[in-house]
């Protein structure tokens, strides 16, 4: 499954389901939400729960050998994926939330 992030601000975000999902988590939205929306009021507590998420990510990785990071990763399938870092995954949906923010528009997602 696809999630799609929206905002009249930018360009879609485009997730698979269970990075979507893993990241309304960190933005503080139920996670099992297929559906949701992200307010104006609501996206400067997004933003900074995201920018602590990819801070700590990458702490913990600048902690790592190359060697030591993962090179796959479980899909919800049982199939494997290259492995990506929350940082990565999250920097484009964290300038989707700045972008909004700026313009004083919603993020919404599964509409």
């Amino acid at each position: 499954m696809i999630i799609t992030f929206q905002s009249k601000a930018s360009g879609d975000v485009i997730m698979f389901g269970d990075v979507a999902r893993k990241m309304m988590g960190v933005m503080g939205k139920q996670e099992a939400s297929d559906k949701g929306i992200l307010t104006v009021e609501q996206l400067p507590e997004a933003i900074d729960r995201l920018k602590q998420a990819i801070a700590a990510d990458k702490a913990q990785s600048a902690t790592m050998q190359d060697e030591e990071l993962p090179q796959f990763e479980q899909t919800p399938d049982g199939s494997k994926r290259p492995y990506v870092s929350l940082a990565q995954r999250a920097t484009p949906l964290l300038e989707l939330l700045e972008w909004s923010l700026k313009k004083k528009v919603p993020v919404v997602w599964g509409v």
